[in-house]
C-alpha cells in the first residue's frame, strides 16, 4: 500500500523533474528516492515518469500529482481536527501577512496570543499579496491578514478595521514642478485634494496586484489621468524612503504612519506633506481570510477572536 512518505517524495520529484535535485531537497540519497518511486510504480502497476532527460510525467503521473496533493491535504486536515478534539493543548497556526504590516500588526497580538496559548507553534509567512493568496489557496497557510479584496476562491473573511491610504508628497517635488506657486498649490491641496494638480509629477507605486496599489489606481482612472510612474516595487517602506528623499510621490497606509515617529517628525519639518484622498476610494478594510473548505482549528478561531478584540 502506498504510504504518505512515498506521496511526499513523489511530489517533490514531480516538481523538480530531476531525481538528483529532488533527493538533495529531501535530504536523502538519489538511490533511496529512485527506490521509493520504483516501489510506487510497482504497487500501482504503471509508470509515473518517463526516464528521459529531463524527466517527464506520464499521463498517470500527472493524475497522481493531483491525487497525491488531495490525499496529503486530507491527512493534514485530519491531524489538525484530531489535535483539536484531543484537548487543544498543542498544535500549530500558520499566518500570512505583508512584511510591513507584520511589523506593526504582529507585535500587538502575538505576545498576548502566545501567553494565552503557549503550546501553539506559530509559523509566519511574510510576503506580497499574490504570494499570500497562493499559499492560502494551496493550504500552506491557515490565515492571511491584509486589505480586502482577497482573490482566493472560497475564502471566508473577517473584517478587523478600516484602513485609509494617504498620499505622501515631498516638498521638493512641489517646488520643482510649481516654483513660485508652491504655497498656493499646497493651500489648494490642503483645502481639497485634486489629483489632477499633480498629474505631471513623478509617482512611486507598489506593483500591480498589491492591494495598496488598487486605491490610487481607481482614483487615477476616475480622474482619467495616466500617472507618470517612474518606479514600481513591492515594498512600501522602500517607496517611502525614496519619497522622503524627494524622488516622487507615493501612497502609504495611515496605520503605518501612526506607528512611525520618524515619519511624523519628517512631516512636522515640512520636508513632506501628507494628504487624505477621495473619501469614496481611499478607505479599505483590513481583514483576516481563511479557506471555507478547510477545517478551521481552535488555534485559528482563537486568533481571529483575539484580533477582533484588539483591532
Amino acid at each position: 500500500m502506498i504510504n504518505f512518505l512515498n506521496l511526499e517524495y513523489f511530489l517533490v520529484a514531480a516538481e523538480e523533474l530531476n531525481f538528483t535535485r529532488a533527493a538533495k531537497k529531501l535530504y536523502i540519497s538519489q538511490q533511496s528516492l529512485s527506490s521509493h518511486i520504483s516501489n510506487m510504480e510497482k504497487e500501482l502497476g504503471i509508470l509515473l515518469f518517463h526516464r528521459t532527460t529531463p524527466l517527464t510525467l506520464t499521463f498517470a503521473g500527472k493524475a497522481m500529482v493531483r491525487r497525491a496533493n488531495q490525499l496529503l491535504d486530507i491527512k493534514d486536515e485530519t491531524i489538525k481536527e484530531l489535535s483539536d478534539i484531543k484537548d487543544f493543548s498543542s498544535g500549530e497556526l500558520s499566518i500570512g501577512i505583508s512584511h510591513t504590516r507584520g511589523r506593526i500588526f504582529l507585535p500587538q497580538i502575538l505576545p498576548k496570543y502566545n501567553k494565552q496559548f503557549p503550546n501553539i507553534h506559530l509559523n509566519i509567512l511574510e510576503g506580497n499579496s499574490k504570494e499570500l493568496d497562493n499559499a492560502l489557496s494551496h493550504g500552506s497557510l491557515d490565515l492571511i491578514i491584509g486589505m480586502l479584496p482577497f482573490v482566493v476562491p472560497d475564502i471566508k473573511t473577517t473584517p478587523l478595521c478600516q484602513e485609509e491610504i494617504l498620499m505622501i508628497v515631498p516638498d521638493s517635488i512641489i517646488y520643482k514642478y510649481f516654483g513660485n506657486r508652491h504655497d498656493r498649490i499646497l493651500s489648494s491641496l490642503n483645502k481639497k485634494m485634486d489629483i489632477e494638480l499633480l498629474s505631471n509629477c513623478p509617482f512611486l507605486m507598489t506593483n500591480k496586484g498589491n492591494r495598496i496599489r488598487s486605491i490610487p489606481d481607481t482614483i487615477f482612472e476616475e480622474a482619467q489621468i495616466t500617472p507618470n510612474i517612474i518606479l514600481e516595487t513591492e515594498n512600501v517602506e522602500t517607496l517611502l524612503g525614496l519619497c522622503i528623499r524627494g524622488m516622487g510621490i507615493t501612497f502609504y497606509p495611515k496605520t503605518f504612519i501612526a506607528h512611525s515617529d520618524l515619519l511624523q517628525n519628517i512631516a512636522a519639518s515640512n520636508k513632506i506633506h501628507i494628504f487624505s484622498l477621495s473619501e469614496n476610494h481611499s478607505h479599505g478594510t483590513l481583514a483576516i481570510g481563511c479557506h471555507k473548505t478547510r477545517y478551521q482549528t481552535n488555534a485559528a478561531k482563537q486568533f481571529i477572536c483575539m484580533a477582533q478584540e484588539i483591532f
